[in-house]
């Protein structure tokens, strides 16, 4: 089955350059990093659970959810989706599951942790994991799910935090020899333990990237000079987002006032392509999913009659 993102994700990992990948929540943050000449994007579930339970990252967000969610994002952007398919949601059957669902909803990559199921947030205290023969297990159940469809599979661990360095190559190896495209270890926290997993393991690494927590923030150049190839920042929009909009609702709580420097809506509706999505069907085809408008609202020609208006 042919996935063209999957296959396009698949040359980027490739390449030579590092592939940097931001986290989007929602379909205007995946049109602002296709905008912003980002190459893929990443649908992180702690981001996906706090913007659209208004909860914790503690496992709450079920399969149905977060394909859902999937499906939006892949119908707003171009980009290829690499998205966080927690623990597979329970054994090697429910990971096919996973693993078929994804694929329908849009995925190019997932990565299936090794968590005890309902997991929490990889940079949370108080994880625990499953047996490694069981997490290679579920790793190889998510390979063997795709089929001949293109998916990058990524196996995760979080032994690091429970059982050390040792464990977590370890079981990242023991991935890569079970079919994993990519490991991603998450959580590391000094540049030993980084250089450590490049140095052990053979396949292409992913780096967890967030603001004041467990891995230090280093610039994509110096993590792929440390020997990864892909780099997530799955929080780094919402927390812009979330900082952003606390400011405005304080300016109007305190000063009666909206921040009048703030975008306005013809702004808005150009980010998210009203004048393609005006002008269609005259100008051919239909408006892409995301992208940069051409045109001024002011200069759109108005809408034609309804669909369903007779002539």
């Amino acid at each position: 089955m042919s996935n063209e993102s999957a296959q396009t994700l698949r040359a980027l990992i490739a390449g030579e350059e590092m592939v940097v990948v931001p986290g989007v929540y929602d379909a205007l943050s995946a049109t602002l990093t296709e905008q912003a000449g980002f190459p893929a994007a990443y649908v992180s579930g702690a981001a996906a659970s706090v913007s659209l339970l208004g909860r914790p990252d503690i496992g709450l967000m079920t399969a149905t959810d977060v394909a859902a969610h999937l499906a939006r994002l892949s119908g707003a952007t171009s980009l290829p989706l690499i998205a966080d398919a927690d623990t597979g949601y329970g054994n090697e059957l429910n990971v096919r599951h996973t693993v078929e669902t994804y694929i329908r909803a849009g995925a190019a990559a997932l990565h299936v942790e090794d968590q005890v199921f309902p997991k929490r947030c990889g940079h949370l205290s108080g994880k625990s994991v499953i047996d490694r023969d069981d997490a290679v297990s579920k790793v190889r159940a998510a390979v063997r799910a795709r089929g001949d469809d293109d998916l990058v599979v990524i196996g995760r661990t979080d032994a690091l935090a429970t059982h050390g360095i040792d464990e977590a190559v370890e079981r990242g190896r023991r991935f890569a020899d079970a079919g994993a495209d990519m490991v991603f270890v998450d959580a590391v926290e000094d540049l030993d333990q980084l250089r450590r997993i490049a140095s052990a393991i053979e396949v292409p690494l992913v780096v967890n990237v967030m603001a004041n927590s467990r891995t230090p923030v280093l610039s994509h150049a110096e993590y792929a000079d440390l020997g990864y190839r892909l780099a997530i920042y799955p929080i780094m929009g919402l927390a812009a987002a979330s900082a952003a909009v606390q400011s405005a609702l304080a300016s109007l709580r305190d000063t009666g006032l909206p921040p009048l420097d703030a975008a306005g809506p013809g702004e808005i509706f150009e980010t998210v392509g009203i004048s393609k999505w005006l002008r269609w069907p005259d100008d051919g085809p239909r408006p892409p999913a995301g992208g940069p408008a051409t045109a001024a609202v002011s200069d759109v020609a108005a809408p034609r009659e309804h669909v369903g208006a007779r002539r």
